[in-house]
């Protein structure tokens, strides 16, 4: 800011000065200390110090990203785009920075937002959460929501400091469901309506697709071809397995997996033109979980831990069965009911359903191949139990059995008070 001197002259003030000195000097120390990090020679780093080096690099780069917006938000509310004839921020920052204009967009957008709420700012300047959770995050954030957001966002931010990213986008969904019913529903038939697949022959004579689905069709078609692929993968394993005489690498298959899948879809087609006549049409499986609305809410959800809502639910019960798990506490199943076809080991599946996921903190995925791992080893005398029992993937169950000392300690604790005794065998 300039300012007139007694005489009529223009003079620069001080203040301004030693504030953009300032901010150049801080952003000059920055690249050099950056340029250092560049230059450490990792070769002689322990494994330790290596993971405690990726977190530290996670903490700088939330803190770098925060101090950015900061920067951009005061450079967005004065408008010192306009300066250089720019329709708006974000074009001007797509163009200068050479980004697409939708990332453009939506940094101005978070830069904007942090300065309203302070403690997500705060949270993102010490490397506790990043723009991935900002995007979920502010995703909720609707003229319909933007009361009960700012009244309860902070709930949402500790969700996401302190739960992995699948059960804070659940949270996040939850939320959104109870504050904007409406919305939610609408959404899910928006999402419903834009499904759409595209197929279309080139002139060499090959074919290229494109397909969008809701979640519940998605998810039909997801495990369609997953189970399709895998018996298309053990068909060429043992086929590499006669040719070379032993157990063949990845690379050594007949087909890559994108292959695989690329077959998979036309042997999907190839069984539904030869299904015979009194076949009957796959189902979705919808899982009723009772007596644990104090502790969730009635809230629906995919096996894979998508959130649908209740018209999106509605819509499909005439196609699918139907299965009734009863809960007593957060983690105790006393009931799994009887679907309507081909339903068996009632306590292997209550722990699909309470679990979910696999066991192991790092893995947060629902296991395509789920195995039920004993907490304590069936050969140290460890039962076969629900209390004793926990989902895993195939590799974390293996890991485990090979990396003892690492174990890690399952839901519910052995020694919850609220787990009770153990449930009756309904196999």
């Amino acid at each position: 800011m300039a300012i007139i001197d007694g005489s009529g002259t223009e003079v620069s003030n001080p203040a301004s000065h030693n504030a953009s000195s300032a901010t150049a000097d801080v952003l000059a120390a920055a690249r050099s200390a950056l340029a250092a990090l560049h230059e450490v020679d990792l070769d002689g780093v322990s494994d330790d110090e290596l993971s405690q080096a990726v977190m530290a690099c996670q903490e700088l780069r939330g803190a770098l990203e925060a101090a950015e917006a900061r920067v951009v938000g005061e450079w967005d509310r004065r408008r010192t785009w306009r300066a250089d004839g720019a329709k708006t921020a974000a074009a001007w920052l797509s163009s200068r920075q050479r980004l697409p204009i939708a990332e453009a967009r939506r940094r101005l957008r978070h830069a904007r937002l942090v300065r309203r709420y302070p403690t997500v700012a705060d949270a993102w300047a010490a490397g506790e959460v990043d723009r991935s959770h900002l995007t979920t995050l502010f995703g909720v954030r609707c003229p319909r929501t933007q009361e009960a957001f700012d009244a309860e966002h902070e709930d949402l931010l500790d969700s996401a400091r302190t739960r992995g990213f699948a059960d804070f986008k659940r949270h996040c969904d939850t939320w959104t469901f109870f504050r904007d019913p409406d919305g939610a529903e609408q959404d899910a038939r928006d999402d419903r309506d834009a499904r759409e697949l595209h197929l279309n022959q080139s002139i060499g004579g090959m074919w290229f697709g494109r397909s969008t689905f809701d979640p519940v069709s998605g998810d039909i078609v997801a495990e369609t071809l997953r189970m399709i692929e895998q018996e298309l993968f053990e068909a060429d394993w043992a086929a590499a397995k006669e040719r070379l005489g032993r157990d063949p690498l990845a690379i050594e298959l007949g087909r890559t997996p994108a292959q695989r899948r690329a077959d998979a879809e036309v042997e999907m087609a190839v069984r539904a033109r030869t299904a015979p006549k009194d076949g009957r049409r796959p189902a979705p499986l919808f899982t009723v979980v009772v007596g644990l609305e104090t502790f969730t809410g009635p809230i629906l959800e995919l096996f894979n831990r998508t959130v649908i809502t209740p018209g999106t639910a509605a819509g499909w019960l005439a196609q699918a069965d139907v299965e009734r798990v009863v809960f007593e506490s957060p983690s105790r199943v006393i009931d799994v009911g009887a679907q309507r076809r081909f339903f068996t080991g009632a306590l292997r599946r209550a722990i699909e359903v309470r679990d979910r996921t696999c066991f192991h903190p790092t893995c947060d995925e629902v296991p395509e191949h789920p195995e039920i791992d004993h907490i304590h080893p069936a050969g140290k005398g460890g039962k076969t139990t629900q209390r004793n029992g926990r989902l895993g993937c195939g590799f974390h169950n293996r890991w485990r059995n090979h990396h003892p000392d690492h174990d890690h300690p399952a839901s519910p604790d052995l020694g919850d008070p609220d787990a009770g005794p153990d449930p009756p065998d309904l196999d």
